[in-house]
């Protein structure tokens, strides 16, 4: 069933781990600082690694940042000896950017390995070269018979649990990594800029969960600074920017890129802030989010563009990436009888409905940075996400669900499936009408998979309305699980070139698969 064996270049990886010798080997790249330092000496230094993303048939984005002032030089080649390399003169990166620059790479062949070089060159003296870290990525297929495998996942660094050296780092990247999948999506909470973290956490069986910390980490995020601060983090760890240099990244945020379950025009009651201003914050992390991330529609600048998108994957496969965060209304008890703006806004539902009905590929994954039929709740009140707990017909954001749920069916969109993190657990939920109490839609499969470096979380009430059956659940009992304490959770997506099948794994860390559920192409629903 597999399109292609685990590790089908085993050659281009010991040319990789050769090239980021120089970044990679250092643990904590020297700028762990705020900034970089100006009066180094010698040349530009690459040491937060490279990253690809939003990969398509024939183009891809390539993201690095520099430790100075410096010109970004990417290069591209069929082979690891880049022979006739093509070149591509990137952006001029500086302090506006955060030193963080990315450029487009548009006419690559289809369906093949892209090797890529990144070379950044002093300003003043494009000979002054420094040491050139290398990526590669495979481009989506034109023919369905070559097949799309990728992983999905989200919530990074969250609830005090940062780069622990005793457990390895963010030890699970390294796993996907050995996957070699075409791909990585990456649901939401990226980072936990709300998350401040500490040099020890004790546990309750008495170990210690040790903590690599720096200055941004160790308070709340309120300035472009200390979100920016946020985001390096993680390229601290060098499993991640190993991964980021094999993995292309297909990214989406959530809440915690911000504040906790934020929404636009709150103003915090949080003591720990002294902006109360959401919408002060957001635009800080958006732009920082910008900056750190190879997203095709959103430049550096973070003033333009946006998160909702459509990744295409070649005729298999479509990845609309949602953002259910941007254009939500308040959060409230969610059962208001009228609800046109809802959580994702009126034009962003126009444009996806429009964009679903355009698709020619087999599937049409949705990428939803929060689950549907979950009850997650804000306070003691208000809910965060769709489901409120009724489970009676649609009422507030479940309205604009429903809306999409029934014209998914009524126009016959072939191929959906719905996959999302944010809860820190794993679970496989099934919806059908004949269990709910909002009839006209089609039968879909909702999975879960989260979190990849974060506290585990009890498992989420169901709410009744679009009739969710939850076939499988891995979730702890007690609240805020350290990784050390356990598993962590990816998901697996293998579509089946010849046949066409989806092929849905739930994985946890230590090489389980716990679930696993095959769908057939070419059915409104199943």
């Amino acid at each position: 069933m597999s399109h292609r064996p685990p590790s089908p270049f085993p050659g281009r990886r010991g040319v990789l781990r050769g090239s980021l010798a120089a970044s990679a080997a250092l643990a904590l790249p020297s700028a762990v600082g705020a900034a970089p330092a100006f009066a180094l000496s010698g040349r530009p230094k690459a040491e937060w690694g490279v990253q690809a993303g939003d990969v398509t048939t024939h183009s891809g984005h390539v993201w690095v940042r520099s430790d100075r002032p410096a010109r970004m030089i990417v290069e591209t080649s069929a082979t690891e000896s880049f022979r006739r390399p093509k070149r591509w003169h990137g952006p001029l990166l500086g302090a506006d950017t955060d030193f963080t620059g990315k450029v487009p790479l548009r006419g690559l062949p289809a369906g093949e390995q892209i090797h890529y070089r990144v070379t950044l060159a002093d300003p003043h003296d494009y000979r002054r070269t420094g040491e050139p870290v290398l990526g590669t990525f495979r481009t989506a297929p034109d023919k369905r018979r070559q097949g799309v495998r990728f992983l999905w996942s989200g919530d990074i660094v969250g609830q005090g649990w940062g780069i622990n050296p005793d457990i390895g780092g963010l030890y699970a990247y390294e796993e996907m990594r050995r996957l070699n999948p075409d791909f990585f999506l990456c649901s939401g909470d990226t980072i936990y800029a709300d998350g401040p973290l500490s040099a020890s956490v004790t546990l309750p069986d008495g170990r210690v969960w040790r903590n690599v910390t720096t200055e941004e980490k160790s308070k709340v995020a309120e300035t472009l600074a200390e979100y920016r601060g946020n985001f390096r983090y993680s390229l601290l760890d060098e499993n991640v920017r190993r991964f980021n240099a094999e993995v292309p990244t297909i990214i989406q945020w959530d809440d915690h890129e911000v504040v906790n379950n934020w929404y636009p025009g709150e103003i915090l009651t949080d003591a720990r802030y002294t902006v109360k201003d959401v919408n002060t914050l957001a635009t800080r992390a958006r732009k920082a989010f910008s900056e750190y991330f190879p997203i095709s529609t959103l430049p550096s600048t973070g003033e333009d563009g946006r998160v909702h998108r459509v990744v295409h994957h070649g005729p298999l496969l479509d990845v609309f990436v949602l953002d259910m965060r941007t254009y939500r209304n308040a959060n409230s008890p969610d059962r208001q009888p009228d609800d046109t703006n809802g959580i994702l806004g009126a034009e962003q539902l126009v444009w996806l409905k429009r964009e679903l009905a355009r698709s020619r590929a087999v599937w049409k994954v949705i990428a939803a940075d929060m689950p549907l039929g979950l009850v997650v709740p804000d306070g003691a009140t208000d809910i965060e996400a769709v489901a409120q707990g009724d489970p009676g017909v649609p009422l507030g954001r479940e309205l604009q669900i429903a809306e999409l749920l029934r014209f998914v069916k009524h126009r016959r969109i072939t191929g959906t499936v719905w996959l999302t993190a944010d809860v820190h657990y794993t679970s496989a939920q099934h919806y059908d009408p004949s269990r709910a109490a909002f009839k006209d839609f089609a039968p879909f499969w909702e999975f879960v998979s989260g979190p990849l470096a974060a506290g585990g979380f009890p498992a989420n009430a169901l709410d009744g309305t679009f009739g969710p059956d939850r076939v499988f659940i891995k979730a702890p009992t007690t609240a805020n699980v350290s990784p050390m304490e356990s598993s962590q959770y990816f998901g697996e997506v293998d579509i089946d070139g010849d046949s066409g099948e989806l092929t849905v794994r739930l994985r946890a860390t230590g090489g389980s698969v716990l679930f696993t559920k095959v769908l057939q192409p070419g059915r409104v629903g199943q």
